[in-house]
């Protein structure tokens, strides 16, 4: 079965696979042939290979994409070794607050307490909050649909769910597909508690890595970094399919903004969004 793909961009298209997170791409002269005879409209195919296969393989136009990426050899190794003593401090705060962590099924009680958590605040990370406004039976149906290769955290405090996360498995390694904690009980420490569990369930099902993503920058690449993981480069390929992509990656135009503008500038329009964004969206939440 050919992979799914899809288009993203605007001005130059660029296709990829709609799950290169979990899909190896061994044979890329066939992905070609089937962006190309598939009637799929894009300058620009993408793929990478995925962690841990870091050398390059293929002789397309690369770059390098930088993911965080977390050894695991066993929890009390993560604890005691690999985090530093803000989230070491933070996890027993957790604990300490009353904070209950436990496995879940993805039944309606579950189902309400992500709608509620989804619906607390239009913004979060400083940009609108794609899961705000949704109700029950949408958030059932988007989130039933990869239970195959889930399993389910749930943060639990005075018996209401307060944060979850889903833990994806992706071959050699997992994803914290979803790792969310209500904004009003941010002082629990619960993402601190969550990641533990993940660690924790990582070593008993003997997944070597957890891979949360890409590196990033900003509060959550710090929260990253203070939790043991480390930024890890992948080669990612690059092929023109018109003429408008061969002259998008001759002037760097492929990757967007980023491609275009130094990382400091960058920072600073994400800060002015992330201000415009609490006030146009919250003010809207709170109409």
């Amino acid at each position: 079965m050919s992979p799914k793909l899809l288009v993203t961009g605007g001005f130059v298209k660029t296709a990829m696979l709609e799950e290169e997170w979990y899909e190896d791409v061994d044979d890329p002269d066939a992905l070609i042939r089937q962006v190309k005879n598939g009637g799929i409209k894009a300058d620009l195919l993408s793929f990478w290979q995925r962690f841990p296969h870091t050398k390059p393989r293929f002789s397309y136009r690369m770059e390098w994409d930088s993911i965080a990426v977390l050894r695991i050899e066993s929890y009390r190794q993560w604890f005691e070794k690999q985090i530093d003593t803000n989230a070491r401090r933070g996890i027993k705060k957790a604990i300490s607050k009353g904070v209950e962590v436990r496995m879940c099924e993805f039944n309606d009680d579950f189902v309400r307490g992500m709608t509620t958590i989804f619906n607390e605040t239009p913004v979060r990370q400083g940009r609108r909050f794609w899961h705000y406004g949704k109700n029950f039976e949408t958030v059932k149906k988007e989130f039933a649909r990869y239970l195959f290769r889930e399993e389910l955290i749930g943060a639990y405090y005075k018996g209401e769910l307060v944060g979850f996360v889903m833990l994806c498995k992706a071959g050699p390694y997992a994803l914290p597909g979803q790792i969310l904690s209500m904004v009003k009980h941010r002082d629990k420490s619960i993402n601190n508690a969550l990641l533990a569990r993940a660690i924790q369930l990582c070593e008993e099902r003997h997944i070597p890595y957890l891979v949360y993503y890409l590196w990033g920058r900003g509060s959550l690449s710090e929260f990253k970094r203070r939790n043991g993981f480390q930024e890890t480069k992948v080669p990612r390929y690059y092929v023109p399919l018109t003429i408008k992509g061969s002259l998008a990656l001759r002037c760097n135009l492929h990757r967007g903004v980023e491609g275009i503008f130094p990382a400091r500038l960058i920072d600073a329009m994400k800060d002015v969004r992330s201000k415009l964004s609490y006030l146009w969206y919250g003010s809207r939440a709170a109409a």
